[in-house]
Order: structure tokens, then sequence, then C-alpha cells
């Protein structure tokens, strides 16, 4: 079962604040424990929305438009992600409870969502795991 771990933006990411190297520090011996588990598959802090682009589809099958950042909605901004592979949704829990305070002044928050596996999108599974071969996911 893969989970990804979603930290939620605050005022401070989005005002481009890099953590301290504390926190970065704490952050690397859990990304470490997490790879020495051999669950890690991915985990990447995102740069604030000012320089993000949201591409939005309001009329069905008409064109898409573009948006530029910054977004406004803080809490509903990803200011990084850590994707993993466990065993059960409890083993999910358990490694999302583990992580420092994502920007380290108590305004951390993680959303643990799970991913879709391709036998979940059937009749579609065959395509999706044609897309996870080719692309190595």
């Amino acid at each position: 079962m893969r989970f990804m771990m979603i930290v939620k933006a605050t005022s401070d990411s989005e005002a481009g604040v890099m953590p301290s190297p504390e926190l970065l520090e704490a952050m690397l011996r859990y990304n470490e424990e997490l790879a020495k588990a051999g669950i890690l598959l991915a985990a990447d802090g995102l740069q604030s929305s000012s320089s993000g682009i949201r591409i939005s589809y309001p009329e069905p099958g008409g064109k898409p438009k573009v948006i530029d950042g910054p977004f406004t909605e803080t809490k509903e901004i990803i200011a990084g992600y850590t994707l993993i592979e466990v065993k059960s949704r409890e083993e999910a829990v358990e490694w999302a409870m583990r992580m420092p305070d994502p920007h380290g002044n108590g305004q951390g928050e993680i959303e643990l969502r799970q991913v879709f596996e391709p036998e979940e999108l059937s009749p579609h599974a065959g395509i999706q795991k044609q897309i996870r071969l080719q692309f190595k996911l």
C-alpha cells in the first residue's frame, strides 16, 4: 500500500522562509529512517505557490485555464510530500506520527492519503500498470 504524507503550507513557507538547520537535520534523519526501513519512495519540499501554476477546467470539454500563483488559501497549499510503501494503514499512521513538525513552530499539519493501486482502478488497471512500469512509479 502506498501512502502520501502531504505537508500543508504555512504563512512562513509561503513567504519563502526556509526551515532551520536543526529542522532540516531532523527531516534528513527521518527520511534516512524511512529509507533504511525500505519504505521511502520519494520525499520533497516544494517552492512557495508564488512560483506555482494552476490549470483548471472550468467548462466540460472546454479549454483549460492557466492561473499563476501565489494562491490565497494557505491551508489548502502543499508545501511538501513524502511517499511511502507500507503493509497497512496503521503502519502508515505510525510513520507519519514520527515525522518531525514539518515547519518547526507548532504550525505543522500533515494529511495522510492512500494512493490508488492499479487493480483498484479496474477496468483501467492494465493502462495504469503500463504507466507505472513506463515511468517506473
